[in-house]
């Protein structure tokens, strides 16, 4: 059998769009204009009252649109994404959202038509489950907002100024931010790096890099934060206008909660239970800080590996490991992992004015994901890896139901992605001989619960005081002591902190573009702490219903897909459960 060659390279864009000259452009916005017109065309038919197989056909229309208006967003988007400092992408990518905006807004009538029913006519019309399950449920979750939804024309209004507003000031903030450069010492030679460059030196073996690497990360965005502060002091108010304001939302965090079909009990629960928990991980760290020998943790030390190696993985011995060690779990959930290596929809290339990070973006039920990984060789950008492959394998398990019902809800989008990183982890552990490596494997595994779970809580404790702050008068620099004194909270007496970190908040792009998303990732790390450890007590007897999980994909809320794993996410014992298993592992790695 011939021998798969996983090179690093970019991603192929071509299915979603050939190419992107004028013509080809044309021809597409054509076909979209076509299916628009149809669709107002039955506008009559809505008012003059429909029946629900018209509602059905109508809907199948609607579906066709939203394809077709999907595959040109995410082109501009993805193409944007490979290379933010693109003149011709960025062109792109705004006439696209200018397109499609305009789109939005004459196909608006439906929804806001259906929203506008009162139940008894809507449950009358609504399409018959078994019959249409996705489109059934798609209608019940446009009714979750119903009471929060403004005139015709004043969602019209509000599509053109997110578009023209903060969406374009959005652009500008990763512009800026892509484009920024770190200089430090690599290898004994002054070196100008990106941002995943830079930060996979916070992981170095030497102390001095790592401090190195985070006060140069941090003096270059302190740099910045004049200009990215007030963007995001416009971004808060921008949210809080049109939601809180206008739309009556109860607080800024509820319309995130809403759109993610959360109670807000639950969001509340999980975040103080997040913060109740800290002293689990600051355990951690004075275990960590005697490991290193030194009195006391330092923030610049947080990540600090427990050995002095340095180990770099290719990225083709990175790509099969992660892959095999899916095929162990199950063979359906690695073959769909590989397609996204068979189609050619990876870049995982470093280069200038890539945009930073990862992400797995879906843009059709017929299309294989495409991912974005930075991989710069280290061990963790193999944990990054298995996490975006699993959000691809959450998607595809998913391919089945239509495009306005894929998705999950942000909370269960981590539910495979995170299971994938636990599958990697453990297998590491177990095949690992050598004592001192294993204690170093499952230190870092904590590392990266910590940075999945408190952390990402701690952001949204942020987000949640510095909204309140900004529309209170408050200036970013106020909003940097707020930081600083969550951190503070956070670590405790455990770990010394800079003061440079106050300004780090600024270099989180969630918080400028998806106010609110980061308690996704504390739930699903969670959330999968309980599932895993289900697998490990059931072995392959877990498999078949956790597959059923991940198969919904957005097709039913979240409290109903959860009900079948027998999770009640208002219980603050769950999430306390979640705790308990990472203390477990730290009471593992004490008594070694």
């Amino acid at each position: 059998m011939t021998k798969i060659e996983y090179r690093q390279k970019s991603w192929d864009l071509a299915e979603l769009l050939p190419s992107p000259d004028e013509a080809t452009v044309e021809d597409r916005l054509a076909e979209i204009e076509g299916l628009v017109e149809r669709l107002e065309a039955r506008r009559a038919a809505l008012e003059d009252g429909i029946e629900r197989e018209g509602l059905v056909d109508l809907l199948r229309l609607y579906e066709r649109l939203t394809e077709k208006a999907y595959v040109l967003s995410a082109y501009g988007s993805l193409w944007f994404s490979a290379d933010t400092q693109s003149e011709p992408a960025l062109t792109f990518k705004n006439r696209m959202e200018q397109e499609l905006t305009r789109i939005r807004n004459r196909v608006l009538f439906l929804s806001l038509w259906w929203k506008g029913l009162d139940d008894e006519t809507a449950a009358r019309l609504a399409p018959d489950r078994p019959a249409e399950p996705d489109l059934a449920h798609f209608l019940a979750e446009l009714r979750l907002t119903r009471d929060y939804v403004l005139e015709e024309r004043s969602e019209q209004i509000v599509n053109a100024k997110d578009a023209n507003g903060i969406g374009a000031v959005l652009t500008l903030y990763s512009m800026l931010t892509n484009r920024l450069e770190f200089e430090l010492e690599v290898d004994g030679e002054r070196r100008r790096l990106t941002r995943d460059e830079a930060t996979s030196h916070v992981f170095s073996p030497d102390a001095g890099v790592r401090e190195a690497a985070y006060r140069e990360i941090l003096r270059v965005f302190e740099a910045e934060a004049k200009i990215l502060g007030q963007i995001y002091v416009n971004r808060v108010r921008d949210w809080a206008s049109e939601n809180v304001e206008l739309r009556g939302y109860r607080q800024p965090i509820a319309v995130r909660n809403l759109a993610n079909d959360i109670p807000d009990r639950a969001v509340e629960v999980l975040l103080d239970v997040c913060a109740e928990s800290a002293p689990i991980f600051q355990r951690y760290f004075r275990w960590k800080a005697d490991q290193l020998g030194v009195d006391k943790l330092s923030r610049f030390d947080l990540y600090a590996p427990l050995s002095t190696s340095d180990r770099r993985v290719p990225y083709e011995e990175a790509v099969e490991q992660v892959l095999d060690t899916f095929e162990r779990f199950d063979s359906a959930f690695a073959a769909k992992a590989r397609r996204v290596f068979d189609d050619d929809h990876i870049d995982a290339e470093i280069r200038k004015g890539k945009k930073g990070g990862a992400f797995c973006a879906t843009v059709l039920p017929s299309h294989t994901p495409w991912l974005l990984v930075n991989y710069t060789g280290r061990l963790r950008d193999v944990q990054t890896l298995a996490h975006e492959l699993g959000h691809a394998v959450h998607s595809l398990m998913a391919e089945d139901h239509s495009i306005l019902t894929q998705h999950p809800s942000l909370p269960l989008a981590e539910t495979a992605s995170v299971f994938a990183e636990r599958l990697l982890a453990d297998r590491l552990l177990a095949e690992e001989k050598d004592p001192a490596v294993r204690r170093e494997l499952l230190a870092s595994s904590i590392d990266d619960i910590y940075a999945t779970v408190l952390r990402q809580a701690f952001f949204v404790r942020f987000e949640v005081a510095a909204h309140d702050a900004v529309l209170a008068g408050k200036a970013p620099e106020e909003l940097a002591e707020i930081y600083l004194g969550l951190l503070a909270e956070q670590f405790g007496d455990a770990v010394d902190l800079a003061p440079e970190f106050r300004w780090e908040w600024i270099s989180i792009p969630h918080i400028f573009q998806t106010p609110f998303y980061c308690y996704a990732y504390s739930f699903g790390q969670l959330l999968v702490l309980a599932l895993y450890r289900r697998f490990q007590d059931e072995g392959d007897r877990f498999i078949p219903g956790y597959l059923r999980l991940l198969a919904h994909g957005g097709s039913a809320r979240p409290q109903e897909i959860l009900a079948e794993v027998g999770v009640d996410m208002t219980d603050a014992e769950f999430w306390r459960g979640g705790f308990a298993v990472i203390e477990d592992l730290v009471s593992r790695l004490e008594a070694d």
